[in-house]
């Protein structure tokens, strides 16, 4: 069974920066398309940054160059650095994880088929 768990959430200030894990267990697949999603409330579902087995990256133009992720293949977990981080970036946050890496050429479109239960972020001005 394959289980992910978020923690590094957290509540800073305005250009702050926090670090995001996703721990795997139960991953048996040789690949991987990983991602990060937020949801603020009242607000869709957003992308926030994705990686495959390839070392694939993509990102929206809202994080790009300031959430770089990244993925420890010996620990089986994904990472998110978020660096000068923004109130706009206040959400809940949540991986996910798919062995089809249609979903990274589609990403944030498609629905991954595991998720973790979120960590939330609070940035404050």
């Amino acid at each position: 069974q394959v289980r992910l768990v978020e923690s590094g959430g957290g509540s800073v200030h305005s250009g702050g920066s926090l670090r995001l894990s996703c721990a795997a267990s139960g991953y048996t697949y040789r690949t991987f398309c990983m991602a990060w999603f937020r949801q603020a409330p009242g607000k869709e579902r957003e992308g926030v940054a994705a990686t495959d087995y390839l070392g694939y990256t993509s990102y929206p133009n809202s994080v790009k160059g300031r959430f770089p992720i990244s993925v420890d293949n010996a620990k089986n977990t994904l990472y998110l650095q978020m660096n000068n981080l923004k109130p706009e970036d206040t959400a809940m946050y949540f991986c996910a994880a798919d062995p089809d890496l249609t979903f990274c050429a589609s990403w944030p479109e498609g629905n991954f088929r595991y998720w973790g239960q979120g960590t939330q972020v609070t940035v404050s001005s």
